[in-house]
């Protein structure tokens, strides 16, 4: 049900992340191209990882977990911090979410890291309940702020 993605898995990576981001209304935010997922993933140095999803029946692709390292000053060691997890509508209920999160959890237990984090939509009831299920907690005392776009392009050229 949950393999390692391969280089053939972008086109379908690509269609995952588009889709996320109609579930997520927010089409317009969904950039990045077959390339830059190829290069991020399977380039000379990949900064990202991904499992994917796939039909037991059929062998084709219904959701994958897009994931990358962190590291934890506080413990010392890395963890994974999980960029998107997205199954299709179709193949919910199908054990497949959790199967992906259980497949990260044991890459951390494997190597020692002591944490997979993600985030979550405030709206996204049906996903925070799912978490929650699994045993996850929100963090509630931390809040997440980001730099992009023309912000992030005025901050960087004033380090000169």
């Amino acid at each position: 049900m949950i393999r390692t993605a391969t280089p053939a898995d972008i086109p379908v990576i690509h269609t995952l992340v588009r889709e996320l981001a109609e579930y997520e209304k927010a089409p317009q935010e969904a950039r990045a191209s077959e390339e830059q997922l190829r290069e991020a993933l399977f380039g000379e140095r990949p900064a990202a990882f991904a499992h994917m999803a796939v039909d037991d029946g059929t062998g084709e692709p219904v959701g994958f977990a897009l994931w990358f390292l962190n590291f934890s000053t506080w413990r010392g060691v890395h963890g994974i911090y999980l960029e998107d997890l997205y199954v299709r509508p179709s193949a919910r209920g199908g054990g497949h979410g959790r199967a992906l999160l259980t497949e990260l959890a044991r890459i951390c237990v494997q190597r020692g890291y002591e944490r997979l984090e993600w985030s979550v939509l405030d709206w996204n009831r049906p996903a925070i309940g799912f978490y929650e299920a699994l045993g996850a907690r929100p963090q509630d005392e931390w809040t997440v702020y980001r730099l992009t776009d023309g912000a992030l392009t005025e901050l960087g050229r004033n380090a000169d």
